[in-house]
């Protein structure tokens, strides 16, 4: 059971940025402990939708009453130091506290909070953990950066001492949280706005491994040359994983791929036989996910079989190569929430492994930073892609001072030898590829912003 004596201090907690993926969780979890949760946010959402529909009053804009009632308000990174709400709440001495930092204050309030960490595959792992948990019995405290169907959400809450959760490295913000387990991925160049090169979001790495107790657990990849020196950071217990590196404690073999590009694959510990195991998520990287987990759960006592069943059951997070729908009988829409150029790759490559005729992705940048750093990057790992839909990038947090567009990527592309087009406009883009795919392509529309709206439109032939 979570020791929450230092939060109940504040009995009215107002959160400023609720829809974002891991406030909305807190939100929940604040709710269903005794706590009065209000919230205000620039968009609507799924997310505000659900808050709304469970009794949290969710304001879309600025709310200055609920705020000036609050005994605390918590905000989400990207909300300004400008913010009209922050100011309000500073003029009426109201604390305020970041999410990282007051998230971190909870997995202090939990015996044994379990970190998921890396670049890339953060959200999948921790789905396949949390279900794993949840079928042994366990009844954890889950928070996942998407909306997963067993959940009903992107969060649960439990009844004991263990928390599961995504430990994003976007502004160190890990380095606020209190972890008994840490699960590193991979570390791969991004968030480059912050980090400005690998060699320091390395040393950020590092220091989050120094964050684990003597009795904690570290699970690393050993495929990942980046993740080469953190084993040396900690006096924890070390657990590898890897597919290339026989030096792994976990080791998947014999791999094979259905039609769907689902993979079936021999488990070996310590280089014995340990489990044949089958997922129902496409791809090599989902099956060094599926190892992480494997790592974890067997290091907390979760028998094999449990593991297994649990993992054929898991069918993807929201977003995650996600199945839309067809259309013209048998072109079937997936969708990815992919925004870096090492996601892309795995996307190809898991697509190489599904039964079909051509692949189309309509890829939206994530960012002006990320797509200005890594633009070549992103046209080698387009590349792969038989048809190539360029739209206009997403800008998030950030104005373009970059000096960087979506034609940028499109030129990038061309140099490279491969054919993209530009579209802006999104219903143009639907009505494109109802034209122009034919019977058993697959189209992927994949980004971290808007382009998931263009799914739909494709298959229920619907212009916004």
């Amino acid at each position: 059971m979570a020791n929450l004596n230092q939060l109940r201090l504040f009995r009215n907690i107002h959160m400023r940025g609720i829809g974002g993926t891991s406030m909305s969780g807190i939100a929940e979890m604040l709710k269903h402990w005794g706590f009065h949760v209000t919230g205000s946010d620039d968009n609507s959402s799924e997310l505000t939708d659900k808050l709304i529909s469970s009794g949290v009053p969710v304001t879309i804009g600025c709310d200055y009453d609920n705020l000036s009632k609050a005994s605390l308000v918590v905000y989400t990174a990207a909300i300004k130091p400008d913010d009209p709400e922050l100011l309000r709440a500073q003029e009426l001495n109201i604390p305020i506290v970041e999410r990282s930092d007051f998230l971190g204050e909870i997995t202090k309030a939990f015996e044994d909070t379990i970190c998921v960490s890396g670049t890339h595959g953060k959200t999948t792992t921790t789905s396949m953990i949390s279900l794993c948990f949840i079928e042994a019995g366990l009844d954890p405290t889950i928070q996942v950066g998407a909306i997963l169907k067993q959940l009903n959400g992107n969060s649960r809450i439990g009844n004991s001492d263990y928390f599961i959760l995504e430990a994003c490295e976007y502004v160190e913000s890990f380095l606020s949280f209190h972890p008994k387990t840490e699960i590193v991925l991979n570390i791969d160049n991004d968030h480059l706005d912050y980090f400005k090169n690998l060699d320091n979001i390395i040393q950020s790495f590092e220091k989050y491994v120094k964050l684990l107790p003597n009795d904690g657990l570290l699970v690393v990849n050993s495929d990942d040359p980046n993740c080469a020196t953190l084993s040396k950071c900690t006096d924890a217990k070390v657990v590898s994983f890897g597919i290339d590196s026989n030096k792994a404690n976990f080791i998947a073999r014999n791999i094979t791929y259905n039609s769907n590009g689902f993979p079936t694959f021999d488990v070996y510990y310590n280089n014995n036989f340990f489990k044949t195991i089958s997922l129902s998520v496409p791809g090599k990287h989902n099956i060094l996910d599926a190892l992480a987990c494997i790592a974890t759960c067997h290091s907390y006592g979760i028998d094999k079989q449990t593991m297994a069943e649990a993992l054929k059951k898991f069918t993807g997070a929201h977003r995650r190569y996600e199945f839309i729908g067809t259309f013209h009988q048998n072109i079937s829409v997936f969708d990815d929430y992919a925004h870096h150029p090492t996601e892309i790759q795995a996307i190809a490559n898991a697509t190489k492994q599904k039964n079909h005729n051509k692949a189309w992705i309509i890829f939206q940048p994530h960012t002006y930073s990320r797509t200005k750093n890594l633009l070549h990057d992103f046209a080698k790992a387009l590349a792969p892609f038989d048809n190539i839909i360029i739209t206009d990038i997403y800008a998030a947090r950030e104005k373009n001072t970059y000096d960087v567009s979506a034609k940028d990527l499109v030129e990038e592309i061309t140099k490279i030898g491969r054919k993209a087009i530009y579209i802006s406009d999104f219903a143009e883009i639907a009505e494109y590829i109802r034209s122009h795919a034919i019977n058993n392509d697959i189209v992927l529309t994949v980004g971290a912003g808007t382009v998931t709206n263009i799914g739909p439109m494709i298959v229920d032939h619907e212009i916004y």
